[in-house]
């Protein structure tokens, strides 16, 4: 299929189900795991058909095919009763809601490691509903391919995160945030950690760079997850089979539980925390190794993150994460962690982000990278600043994302100040010329600066790109400013003028109606 029509599919599909959840008596949140359920069973249903011709030509009467042959080639086992292609022509008067709760059961007891991951409850739907959705989705394991399914189940978690505000925020995190943070930490090979990974879309980005290297994802990455949550667990365990991905995730409370023995052990870390959360039990943490420069006293847990964060990494590893920009100035405690996080050399970039770019805050966020392989190396007194705040996309009236062009450019100036090659597969190239004509990393004014740890020392300790950065040259364009602040102010009135008599003449045909 060509993008472009994919693209038709996908925009459909979510138009198609957002219409039946809008004629149903039910709310974003209760329709989300449903729906995803559909969307799940679809892609097992194509890849298991993908492959059944191959396996059961192998036959004999003395060793007929088993779900362990599909297991053997990394393919879920779908028991004929869990097709939707039999779901979806159900003899009239059938409890269809049933019907699909048996399915669910039906496969994970073919396949044991779905077990509780996937969502029930589908009597619960209105049964018109269910059958308009089994409709809609039943005909795509015939119709696409396996990464189309990826895709249509992002943009159904992006879609779902937008329509239930807040609440959404807490399982998604927009892509073009993650995309940026991946490429700035650049996942080439190892373990990865996300701590409070909601739908694992950090761990998706992870493997689409790594594919988008020519390497294989499976093979490179090992994947580890927490989610508090217990509902947002099997979004994310779906997540990672829908992209072919497999990983240890587990429901855990990242500040006082540690399932996967953290400390000094990954090679990646990534994250966005909630923010600014308070009446963390600071006697319930656990192992005080995770935080090595000390608990913050105030009542705020951004600091407990950011250690948590340092410490999983091992000694060469890189960590980025979203951060509250207010975590890049806080005082007292929290400036004296900073402070050490900064001293030991760790610090590598920072990015400031513009408003509007998550569904659960308008208020514009940081990203902080770290990198402990950087000790030793010319940049270990160095943090390097990027101020991204005016570089965006408008995507409708409350949200922004980045273009691909912008999150290139925005690794680009990483990679030029780490002397690494850039890349200009998403069309960055005219920027880098514009903003590095010699091709060479130097600093830009109002958009990155390198600085060194006195610089910091001299600003507070703070880590607010703005800070250094500064504001952008404006070129001289030759021209008197009083002069031309006349000339506008002459335009301005003439157009005053001009409104106020389309003023009185609207006005007048308006009351000429009413009055008839």
């Amino acid at each position: 299929m060509k993008s472009t029509d994919l693209a038709a599919v996908r925009r459909t599909l979510w138009a198609a189900a957002d219409e039946l959840r809008a004629n149903s008596k039910l709310t974003a949140v209760q329709y989300r795991q449903p729906v995803l359920g559909l969307i799940f069973l679809a892609y097992a249903e194509h890849r298991f058909e993908e492959v059944r011709p191959g396996l059961e030509a192998q036959v004999t009467a003395r060793r007929p095919v088993t779900p362990g042959d599909y297991r053997a080639k990394s393919v879920l086992f779908v028991p004929e009763l869990a097709r939707l292609s039999n779901l979806v022509n159900l003899p009239e008067g059938e409890d269809v809601g049933k019907a699909v709760d048996g399915a669910i059961k039906a496969i994970e007891n073919a396949n044991p490691d779905l077990k509780d991951i996937l969502p029930r409850g589908y009597q619960r739907l209105d049964r018109s509903t269910l059958i308009e959705l089994l409709r809609l989705f039943a005909p795509l394991p015939r119709q696409l391919s396996g990464d189309a399914f990826g895709l249509i189940y992002e943009d159904f978690l992006s879609n779902f995160a937008s329509q239930e505000g807040r609440l959404g925020g807490e399982f998604f995190t927009p892509y073009s945030i993650v995309r940026l943070i991946v490429d700035v930490i650049e996942p080439f090979h190892g373990r990865v950690l996300d701590p409070a990974c909601g739908s694992g879309g950090m761990f998706v980005q992870c493997a689409k760079f790594v594919e988008r290297h020519h390497e294989s994802a499976t093979k490179a990455l090992s994947i580890f997850g927490t989610e508090k949550t217990e509902e947002t667990v099997p979004l994310a365990k779906m997540n990672l089979a829908m992209h072919g991905l497999s990983g240890d995730i587990r429901l855990a409370n990242t500040y006082y539980e540690d399932p996967h023995s953290v400390t000094g052990t990954f090679d990646f870390v990534m994250a966005n925390p909630p923010f600014n959360v308070d009446k963390v039990d600071k006697t319930k943490l656990g192992a005080l190794e995770r935080f090595p420069f000390g608990l913050p006293k105030s009542d705020n847990a951004n600091y407990l993150w950011i250690q948590q964060f340092y410490s999983a990494l091992n000694g060469t590893g890189r960590a980025g994460f979203v951060m509250a920009n207010s975590a890049g100035d806080a005082g007292h405690s929290e400036r004296d962690i900073r402070r050490k996080l900064i001293e030991s050399g760790a610090v590598d970039v920072m990015i400031a982000i513009g408003t509007n770019f998550f569904y659960t805050v308008t208020l514009p966020v940081t990203l902080w990278f770290l990198d402990r392989g950087k000790a030793g190396a010319e940049r270990e007194d160095q943090v390097l600043f990027i101020d991204a705040r005016h570089w965006y996309r408008q995507v409708d009236r409350a949200h922004r994302d980045f273009m691909p062009e912008h999150i290139e450019f925005l690794a680009n100036i990483v990679r030029l100040y780490r002397g690494e090659e850039v890349e200009t597969i998403d069309g960055s190239e005219t920027l880098l010329k514009e903003n590095f004509p010699d091709g060479k990393y130097a600093d830009v004014a109002g958009l990155c600066k390198v600085s060194t740890r006195v610089e910091i020392e001299h600003q507070g300790w703070s880590l607010n790109p703005g800070r250094y950065t500064g504001t952008a040259a404006i070129k001289d364009d030759g021209e008197n400013f009083n002069e031309k602040l006349a000339e506008l102010y002459e335009e301005f009135s003439r157009l005053s003028d001009e409104a106020d008599l389309m003023r009185a003449k609207v006005d007048t045909a308006i009351q000429g109606i009413l009055d008839a």
